[in-house]
């Protein structure tokens, strides 16, 4: 029960940020997300033996989102997120690139005083990593959102991940009987991984299929605002509001292949943290969520999945969230 009703709050939450918060708000409710998932993992290194620099973590990770936030921030104009993605975009990844390249150095180096001397690699690795599986993942949020109408292409791909882990859960409790990955997690079934995966291979079709209708329902639910698109005219920018977007329809196979790529790599991200979690000898990886366990536990396979997604919409899956009328 405690499940279900942290659900029902968190799920409306997410919906209402994704597209109404402010690209400032928005940033910081992620930051504060990675912060907490950052503290969760360090708990599980230290757990396990480890003694992770906190301290360099959590500064290399606020000045991720920072530098990613600002540079985001500059390619909104009159208030609109006016997606140029030759100005900010690009800082944002030269910078960012930057930091993450810096890190290690910085942390190797800042280890060199810890005692015994033995650790310091294995503390300072462990440190270095956290930037990759919680903030790099996490901070890609800012520039897969910021374009018109990213929010709407990160609903998809958060819905198949959310859908594909109950079919998962509920299809292995009734049918599972082959076990997945017994030493890392014992209540993984076969059954239930691939009902996960054709569960979410099918909702990709009705969403991609239905994404105008849809489209139109969270306009009218006022979710999703009215459309607004800048067009650069001689000198200035201005804007046009709009009514009701539409959108492309993007190919059967490509989104059997979105489906099953985002539903493999959530569920990959789901087993790797509970191998850290039965390594360190713990249940969940915090108590802050009632029923779910703490942050990390429900942002795993989110974690894996995000950059999949990142690279199918530079790729060309983006083409199919941008306007190309309006109703």
């Amino acid at each position: 029960m405690k499940r279900v009703l942290t659900a029902v709050i968190l799920i409306p939450i997410v919906v209402l940020a994704l597209f109404r918060a402010p690209l400032w708000l928005f940033t910081l409710l992620v930051l504060g997300v990675a912060l907490l998932a950052a503290k969760e993992y360090f708990d599980i290194a230290e757990a396990t033996g480890f003694r992770p620099m906190r301290g360099w973590g959590y500064l290399f990770l606020f000045l991720l989102f920072v530098v990613v936030g600002v540079a985001m921030a500059n390619t909104s104009l009159g208030g609109h997120p006016v997606y140029r993605p030759s100005s900010g975009t690009w800082t944002a990844c030269i910078v960012a690139t930057v930091l993450l390249v810096l890190a290690p150095y910085v942390i190797l180096t800042a280890s060199m005083r810890r005692e015994p001397l033995s650790q310091s690699l294995g503390d300072a690795g462990i440190s270095v990593l956290m930037l990759f599986y919680v903030g790099l993942t996490l901070v890609l949020l800012l520039p897969l959102r910021t374009p018109e109408f990213g929010s709407l292409f990160l609903l998809f791909t958060m819905l198949l991940v959310w859908c594909g882990d109950i079919a998962a859960l509920y299809v292995g409790r009734a049918l599972g009987k082959h076990k997945l990955a017994p030493r890392v997690s014992p209540g993984k079934s076969w059954e239930g991984t691939i009902a996960s995966a054709v569960f979410a291979m099918l909702l990709a079709v009705v969403l991609f299929n239905w994404i105008n209708p849809i489209a139109t329902g969270l306009v009218r639910a006022r979710f999703m605002p009215e459309a607004a698109v800048g067009f650069d005219l001689p000198g200035h920018v201005r804007s046009i509001p709009l009514a009701i977007p539409q959108f492309e329809v993007a190919p059967f196979w490509l989104a059997i292949l979105f489906g099953l790529s985002v539903n493999v790599s959530a569920q990959l991200g789901d087993l790797v943290e509970s191998a850290l979690k039965r390594g360190a000898g713990t249940k969940d990886s915090g108590t802050l969520l009632p029923g779910h366990g703490g942050v990390l536990d429900r942002i795993d396979a989110l974690l894996f999945a995000l950059p999949v997604g990142m690279l199918f919409y530079a790729l060309g899956m983006g083409r199919y969230f941008e306007l190309v009328g309006v109703r």
